[in-house]
């Protein structure tokens, strides 16, 4: 299912559960190691159809194909969904699924990770994010991250083992 929508917005306003809605797009599709290439796409699609500046397509970019890349891998999960949109001064990126993420007791060790292709994630969402939130539910889970549409550009990150995920 894919929906892409776009209203007209008044004066601009911070970005709030109340905020006019001024763009939306919608895609649910099997998690399967080809949802995160087909997301991304989609979410630049959406990016460029709404006319966002070039470094928002590679921020949401990144975000979509982390979070999609971790339900694949990690939920359990049938079903993925993603949801963008532009709220006043805000775009906004939330990635849902309907599986059952097991409880890590300790965050992953840093040395750990310096020679695997995987598990930087989180930590590139949170690079381009200005806000992330995560709800875990007992079936399923939401990720939302916010990325501010005015101020200073999302960083341009650079992750060599990122080119290694066999699911991009």
């Amino acid at each position: 299912m894919i929906a892409i929508e776009r209203a007209p917005s008044p004066a601009p306003r911070r970005a709030g559960p109340t905020s006019t809605l001024r763009s939306l797009a919608h895609c649910a599709m099997p998690a399967s190691p080809e949802a995160a290439r087909a997301l991304r796409r989609f979410a630049r699609a959406a990016a460029r159809r709404w006319r966002l500046a070039e470094h928002f397509d590679e921020a949401l970019s990144v975000i979509v194909t982390e979070l999609v890349t971790n339900v694949v891998l990690h939920s359990g999960s049938p079903w993925v969904s993603t949801v963008i949109s532009v709220r006043e001064d805000a775009l906004t990126v939330e990635v849902m699924d309907g599986g059952c993420w097991k409880h890590r007791v300790s965050r992953r060790q840093e040395p750990l990770d310096a020679d695997v292709p995987c598990g930087r994630g989180l930590r590139l969402v949170d690079a381009y994010a200005t806000r992330t939130v995560t709800h875990r539910m007992e079936r399923g889970s939401a990720v939302l991250a916010e990325i501010a549409l005015h101020g200073t550009p999302p960083p341009v990150v650079r992750d060599p083992m990122h080119a290694l995920d066999p699911y991009l």
